[in-house]
């Protein structure tokens, strides 16, 4: 995968990321959200994360296909002085018609190395735990669960444990 940055692109960013977690939240996908986010939200979001990496406190990373956005992620510092040496992986979210292609994998990698580049201590991350292939990625990456809610996650009628897991980067170099 290539690194590449283009300003044209990001005038764009916010309202395509709706598009991904709106179809995928359509879809099912455990995003946080029960019905597909308003446009708005997800525009407020974006500028939430751009303030951060700014401030030094959160990456993002955004992968395109034929300059059309097919995933994004990004983690976020903790905001609580005693915790200001982690962060938070927030959200991985791929286009469901590019996945199995490996942008998962690779917006991961690259939010680790920018973790790791900017002293993250530990990199956090919860998943409901019917997200096996999220799981099955954070795993092959170096995460390892560190505790779990059973039921804690309220879908309708249907519950699901949220997983706790962590990768702790003072201990790889």
């Amino acid at each position: 995968m290539e690194l590449m940055s283009d300003p044209a692109l990001g005038e764009r960013f916010a309202e395509s990321a709706h598009q991904i977690l709106a179809d995928l939240v359509r879809g099912g996908a455990a995003l946080g959200w029960v019905e597909p986010p308003p446009r708005d939200e997800v525009a407020d979001l974006c500028d939430r994360i751009v303030d951060a990496v700014q401030a030094g406190d959160g990456a993002l990373r955004a992968a395109y296909l034929d300059r059309r956005l097919v995933g994004l992620g990004y983690w976020l510092r903790y905001a609580r002085p005693t915790h200001r040496p982690h962060a938070d992986l927030e959200k991985i979210a791929v286009d469901a018609g590019t996945h199995g292609r490996g942008v998962g994998r690779a917006l991961t990698t690259a939010l680790i190395a920018d973790a790791r580049r900017a002293g993250i201590e530990v990199l956090t991350l919860d998943a409901r735990a019917d997200n096996d292939n999220a799981l099955h990625l954070y795993r092959s990456l170096g995460f390892i669960e560190y505790g779990r809610l059973p039921d804690f996650v309220a879908v309708g009628e249907r519950r699901y444990d949220k997983v706790f897991c962590m990768l702790d980067l003072r201990q790889q170099g």
